[in-house]
């Protein structure tokens, strides 16, 4: 029954926008950070994401990066990733704010994804300006045990993806505050909400007069604002699968 509440809201919103984190990746065999089993159980992912150990000894991030990002090929779209790329498809949907780096919701057919954590589809040059190398390019690299170079100056390059102790990309926050402040609903899907300014995203929602929705198997701080919560992402997206 809620489930398909929560499917005549998603056909009744004027500005629908989701928001994902690590939690909708995890039927695709992608790890979370914070859940039961998450990675930072047996990683030191704030040293794996430093940018200052990164300058250090980039080997560390691309050794860990090996298998948790440049596999993409060998991973496939959830259904979760599915579903929302059928709701954009069928114009529910108008824009995806997500936290994650694993470019699935592109496989799953969303379009108007707002990665506001960046994206290792494309690497750059710290030292040359212009330089400029795709994902598939640095994963064929990757993947031999090597680490990616700079063409001009022979340096390691770096994904676009935001490190801890750098900014996160401008447009892309631009652009996913605006769709929150827009979104009369927003459904946010295996995210706890605890890090910031991407947590931000439902108050501003919130603050316009929007409705949020919240989907995952943690509390989180957000929870008593919610209009309805669910804790099973697996079941929630079956039940909107088979109404849609």
């Amino acid at each position: 029954m809620e489930i398909k509440k929560l499917f005549n809201m998603i056909k009744k919103a004027k500005h629908l926008v989701v928001m994902t984190g690590a939690g909708v990746s995890t039927f695709s065999g992608i790890r979370d950070f914070r859940g039961k089993n998450g990675l930072y159980k047996d990683i030191d992912a704030e040293k794996v994401f430093s940018i200052d150990y990164f300058y250090e000894d980039p080997s560390f991030f691309y050794n860990w990066a090996k298998e948790n990002i440049y596999d993409i090929d060998k991973k496939e779209a959830s259904i979760v990733h599915n579903v929302l790329g059928e709701l954009e498809n069928r114009g529910y949907l108008k824009a995806l704010i997500t936290q994650n780096i694993d470019l699935l919701h592109q496989k799953g057919g969303s379009k108007n994804v707002i990665e506001i954590h960046g994206s290792p589809s494309t690497h750059y040059c710290l030292h040359c300006a212009g330089i400029r190398v795709s994902y598939d390019e640095v994963a064929a690299v990757v993947r031999k045990g090597e680490m990616p170079k700079c063409p001009n100056c022979e340096r390691v390059i770096k994904p676009a993806i935001t490190f801890f102790g750098e900014s996160l990309p401008h447009e892309a926050l631009r652009a996913a505050v605006t769709e929150s402040q827009n979104a009369d609903l927003m459904l946010i899907l295996g995210t706890t909400l605890t890090v910031y300014p991407a947590a931000s995203m439902p108050e501003h929602t919130l603050r316009t007069g929007g409705k949020i929705i919240i989907v995952n198997n943690m509390p989180t701080p957000l929870d008593s604002r919610a209009e309805i919560c669910f804790n099973d992402l697996g079941e929630v997206f079956e039940g909107l699968n088979g109404l849609l």
